[in-house]
C-alpha cells in the first residue's frame, strides 16, 4: 500500500504538473482582471437616451407584423414572449425580444421588421458608445468570435470593431445590436492568460465540444485531487519535527530532503497542500461528475410555467407615445415589461441602473406578494409554502458575488421556503418579479463544497483585504508547489526513460585491485 501511495502521487504529479502550475498561475491573473463580457449595469450606463415618439408600435403590433418572418427563420415553432425591452440604438428604436425557446431578436419599433444590426448600424452604435462621434471606428470581422463572451451565446454572430489606435474593441451583436464587450489590449491578454487557459478553453479552439472540455475538466480536477492527497498523507508521514525528543534528519533537518527543489515542493505541498486538494476537490465538483447536484437554474419550461403562457393585453397593447418624459425619467435608456400571470409591471430604466416603475393602464408599479406565490407555485407545481418572509440584506446563498452590481442582485427580495423533500427556497424580486436564486438542499451543498472552498466567498473573508491577503498567501504557495512538481517531474522523468549505461566489466585484475587498495588506505 506504501508502495502504491507513493506510485500514485509520482505519475500523477508528473502528468499533471505543468496543469497544475497553470491553473495556479491563471488562478492568480483571475483574481485581478474584470469580468469578460459587459454586465447590464455597464450596458445601461453607455446606452442611449430613449425618448420614445409618437407612432412607435406597441410590442403586440410589431409582434403581430414581425409573424411572418419569424415563422420563416426559427421554422413556424410557436413561442411566446418572455421577454420584452424597448430601446434606441443609433437611429433605430427596437424591441428586444426573448421568446419562450430561447431565441433573441430585435424587431423595429416603427414598422415591425425583424430588424438584426447590419454592419453600419452596429458600427453607429459602437460610435455612441464611445462618447464622442468623432472617434475613429475601424470594422474588423463579423463572426462567433471567440470563447470570451460569456452568457451571451444567443447573440452571436459579434461585429468587431476597433477604437481609435487599435488597443480598444468592442463587440456589438449581429442579432440585437447589444454592445457585449469592451475590452483593451491588456483585458484580452488577461483574458488569455486567465480564464482561457484556467478553463481549457483551447480544447474547444481544437474542435472539441464544450460539453468534452467541461468533461476532461472535471476528470483532471479529480486526478489532481487524488494527487494532492497521496502528497499530503507522504508529506505527513515523512515529516519529522523532533517534538518530545523523537528523532530528526541527519543535522537536524525536519524533512529528508537536501536538493534545493524537493525541499521547497516537501514545504509547500506540507504547508499548501490543504488548499491545493480543496481545490482540486471543488474544481471536480464544478463540473457536476454523475449528476451530483440539482441543476442550478430552472429550465425553459420552467420558467415559462413561472410567467404564464398567456401576454396580458396590458403589455400587447401599450403604446410608447404614452410614455411621458419629465424630470424624474428623463435619463430613461430602456423600458422593460415584466410580467406574471396577469399581473404586468413597466420599468424604465435609467443609465446609473435605477428602475423606475411606470404607470401604465392596468398595469402595476410592482409585484404584489400573492402575485409571486401564485408564480412559485406554478413553478413548483403547486408545492405548499413554509414560510415566506421580506430580507433587505444579504445571506449565505444570495449574495452579490465578484463583478455583479446591485442590479444583478438586488434588495429588498422575497424569500419563500417550500415544504418540500428538498427544502426548495426561492429568491424573488418584488420590483420585476425576477426569479433570482432557486436553492435546494443539493444546491446548498454544492454552494459549500465548490463556491466556498473554491473563492472563499464566505464570512469575514470575503472582505477585502483580508480576502486578498488569504487568497495571494495560498495561491502563490500553489505556485511554487506547482513548479517544483514540474521540475521533480522532468527529472524523473529522465532518470526513468534516459538513465545511464552501466559501466562495462573491467577484466583486468591487477588495475582493479588499485582502486581499492587507495579505498582501504583511506
Amino acid at each position: 500500500m506504501k508502495r502504491l501511495l507513493y506510485q500514485i502521487h509520482r505519475w500523477v504529479g508528473i502528468a499533471l504538473a505543468v496543469f497544475m502550475s497553470l491553473w495556479f498561475l491563471s488562478g492568480l491573473v483571475i483574481m485581478y482582471s474584470d469580468a469578460s463580457a459587459l454586465n447590464r449595469a455597464e450596458q445601461l450606463a453607455h446606452a442611449q437616451s430613449l425618448q420614445p415618439q409618437s407612432g412607435w408600435l406597441s410590442l403586440g403590433q410589431a409582434w403581430e407584423r414581425s409573424a411572418i418572418q419569424r415563422q420563416m427563420l426559427f421554422d413556424g415553432k410557436p413561442a411566446t414572449i418572455i421577454d420584452a425591452r424597448l430601446v434606441r440604438q443609433g437611429a433605430e428604436a427596437r424591441w428586444l425580444i426573448e421568446d419562450s425557446q430561447g431565441k433573441r431578436f430585435a424587431l423595429s419599433a416603427i414598422n415591425g421588421r425583424l430588424d438584426g444590426a447590419s454592419v453600419n448600424d452596429a458600427a453607429s452604435i459602437a460610435r455612441h458608445w464611445t462618447g464622442d462621434e468623432r472617434t475613429d471606428i475601424r470594422y474588423i470581422d463579423t463572426g462567433a468570435q471567440d470563447s470570451a463572451v460569456r452568457n451571451y451565446e444567443a447573440l452571436r454572430p459579434f461585429h468587431r470593431f476597433a477604437i481609435g489606435d487599435g488597443s480598444r474593441e468592442l463587440l456589438v451583436s449581429a442579432i440585437t445590436g447589444e454592445v457585449v464587450r469592451d475590452s483593451t489590449r491588456l483585458d484580452r491578454a488577461l483574458y488569455w492568460t486567465g480564464n482561457w487557459i484556467h478553463l481549457l478553453r483551447p480544447l474547444e479552439t481544437l474542435g472539441l465540444s464544450a460539453d468534452t472540455r467541461r468533461t476532461v475538466l472535471t476528470w483532471l480536477g479529480g486526478f489532481a485531487f487524488a494527487g494532492a492527497l497521496t502528497g499530503l498523507i507522504i508529506g505527513w508521514q515523512r515529516w519529522r519535527p523532533g517534538w518530545g525528543g523523537r528523532a530528526t534528519y541527519s543535522q537536524g533537518r525536519k524533512q529528508p530532503y537536501r536538493e534545493f527543489w524537493f525541499k521547497w515542493h516537501f514545504w509547500t505541498g506540507l504547508l499548501g497542500g490543504s488548499f491545493a486538494l480543496l481545490w482540486a476537490f471543488s474544481g471536480y465538483l464544478n463540473g457536476n461528475p454523475f449528476g451530483l447536484f440539482s441543476p442550478a437554474a430552472p429550465n425553459r419550461a420552467e420558467l415559462l410555467r413561472y410567467q404564464g403562457s398567456s401576454l396580458p393585453a396590458s403589455m400587447r397593447d401599450w403604446r410608447p407615445s404614452a410614455f411621458v418624459t419629465d424630470t424624474d425619467n428623463r435619463d430613461i435608456v430602456e423600458l422593460a415589461w415584466r410580467r406574471l400571470g396577469d399581473t404586468t409591471v413597466l420599468l424604465g430604466l435609467t443609465r446609473d441602473g435605477r428602475r423606475l416603475p411606470q404607470p401604465v393602464d392596468g398595469g402595476s408599479l410592482h409585484f404584489q406578494t400573492s402575485a409571486l406565490l401564485a408564480a412559485a407555485e406554478r413553478l413548483t407545481d403547486k408545492t405548499p409554502v413554509a414560510s415566506q418572509a421580506l430580507i433587505t440584506e444579504y445571506d449565505s446563498y444570495y449574495y452579490a458575488r465578484r463583478g455583479q452590481a446591485a442590479f444583478d442582485r438586488p434588495l429588498p427580495v422575497l424569500q419563500i421556503d417550500l415544504a418540500d423533500a428538498a427544502a426548495t427556497r426561492l429568491y424573488l424580486d418584488p420590483q420585476d418579479g425576477r426569479l433570482l436564486l432557486r436553492q435546494d438542499t443539493s444546491r446548498r451543498a454544492y454552494r459549500w463544497l465548490w463556491s466556498a472552498i473554491h473563492h472563499w466567498d464566505i464570512g469575514w473573508l470575503a472582505q477585502r483585504p483580508l480576502w486578498d491577503a488569504w487568497m495571494l498567501t495560498w495561491v502563490l504557495m500553489g505556485v511554487v508547489l506547482g513548479s517544483s512538481s514540474v521540475v521533480i517531474g522532468w527529472k524523473r522523468l529522465k532518470k526513468t526513460f534516459h538513465a545511464d549505461k552501466p559501466a562495462p566489466r573491467q577484466t583486468d585484475t591487477s588495475r582493479a585491485a588499485k582502486p581499492m587498495a587507495v579505498t582501504q588506505g583511506q
